[in-house]
């Protein structure tokens, strides 16, 4: 069963310190006081972007190419990367993808008070 929109808002707002906002026409989800982004939904709510290492792209890129993608000239120089919805196999990963992206993004503080996000697999 592909995985949706509301199934990433629902996720990502019960992360710690989650909450939602209005950004660049798109709903994006933040972490802790700053407000740092750790995943955006695209404007047709198929596309997420999540936080991911830049040393870890292309072998997700190329394990799951039907999932897994950047897109060019925007995400090249950030640590971020683009998950179809559709191709998303089930909660617990979609779960998975978005904790460790929260991980990436919440506060040092915020992540320490909740060592159990993330971690979980």
């Amino acid at each position: 069963m592909a995985t949706t929109a509301e199934d990433v808002r629902r996720i990502a707002l019960s992360l710690p310190g989650a909450f939602e906002k209005l950004a660049w026409g798109m709903p994006t989800f933040r972490a802790g006081p700053g407000g740092k982004v750790f995943a955006s939904l695209d404007g047709a709510d198929e596309v997420l972007g999540v936080k991911c290492p830049k040393e870890d792209r292309a072998e997700l890129i190329a394990a799951e190419p039907d999932k897994f993608f950047l897109r060019p000239g925007h995400d090249d120089n950030y640590a971020w990367i683009r998950v179809r919805l559709g191709a998303v196999e089930d909660e617990a990963e979609l779960r998975a993808i978005l904790a460790d992206s929260w991980r990436q993004a919440a506060p040092k503080r915020l992540a320490a008070e909740h060592p159990e996000v993330g971690r979980e697999r």
